[in-house]
């Protein structure tokens, strides 16, 4: 995070994804030092950053719905709504969990927020920052 935090600040101008919010060791319950650099990321406004790829970062076998919960909190508190990606990292998730069970993560965020910003979550944020049709 700290490179991709060095390239960020140089290229001002350049939008970035931060894909599987920076990959945090939810395994382990690390979250100190991962939290620390995704705050300074999301400080520059060029950055938004995609919900995905959470399940394969817990132990595959026996994670739980409340190990991604401050990892979410944290993720939602520092890039805001307006700057959230859902995406279901499909099909790697498929390696520790259905994608029922990848939905329900990213749900146990989306509804915590209004109508309008979870729609932003689900695709209006990615239309609007990809450059597509919305339909």
């Amino acid at each position: 995070l700290p490179a991709a935090y060095e390239l960020v600040k140089m290229l001002p101008d350049q939008p970035f994804v931060l894909d599987h919010m920076a990959k945090p060791d939810i395994e382990h319950h690390a979250i100190s030092e991962w939290k620390r650099h995704f705050n300074a990321l999301a400080e520059h406004e060029n950055v938004v950053c995609k919900l995905s790829g959470l399940v394969t970062e817990a132990n595959w076998k026996v994670w739980q719905q409340h190990d991604f919960t401050p990892y979410l909190d944290v993720a939602l508190e520092a890039f805001g709504p307006e700057r959230l990606l859902y995406g279901s990292d499909w099909p790697v998730c498929l390696l520790s969990a259905e994608y029922a069970e990848v939905l329900c993560i990213a749900n146990s965020l989306i509804d915590r927020v209004s109508l309008h910003e979870a729609k932003a979550i689900r695709g209006t944020n990615a239309t609007q920052f990809y450059g597509l049709q919305d339909e």
